[in-house]
């Protein structure tokens, strides 16, 4: 089966850049990243804090197989509702140090919408490391939990 999120890492590069066409208006989409009961139901995780807007920041508290606890934080630079989020992104049991992050929300359709999401890590080998992980497979199981979650909340 073809995973509909697509992820490119150029040899070299310090970036990954992470394309997925949504079957959900912008709004809804763009709601799956800023209304915190929402990014609980497709993240899993807890919203300890969020203030979606330039200035802002966030941290996330998530819970992986074992019963451990990660802390996720970050700081919103810039925040144009249904178009751009910009912050940055650390965990803190992760080794890759603090990234940063770009979402550009476009609208295709009153019913289909697009995501790009370009994560600029601090060196090739940060970002190489995080590739050997199940990064492909997470971000499309995210994905389309995302899409189901805000599916069945607006009955889109």
């Amino acid at each position: 089966m073809e995973q509909k999120t697509k992820v490119t890492a150029e040899a070299g590069e310090q970036e990954i850049l992470i394309n997925r066409i949504f079957d959900l208006p912008i709004e809804h989409l763009f709601m799956a990243y800023v209304d915190p009961e929402i990014i609980e139901q497709w993240m899993d995780t807890k919203v300890l804090k969020l203030e979606s807007e330039a200035n802002g920041s966030y941290q996330f508290e998530t819970t992986d197989g074992t019963g451990n606890k990660h802390l996720i934080k970050g700081v919103i630079h810039e925040f144009i509702p249904q178009k751009k989020i910009i912050r940055t992104f650390e965990m803190d049991s992760m080794p890759f140090g603090v990234q940063l992050e770009v979402f550009t929300f476009e609208k295709l359709t009153d019913s289909k919408s697009k995501l790009i999401k370009k994560v600029i890590y601090q060196s090739v080998k940060d970002r190489d490391e995080n590739l050997k992980l199940p990064f492909k497979m997470g971000i499309n199981w995210a994905h389309q939990r995302l899409e189901e979650v805000v599916y069945k909340l607006y009955k889109v």
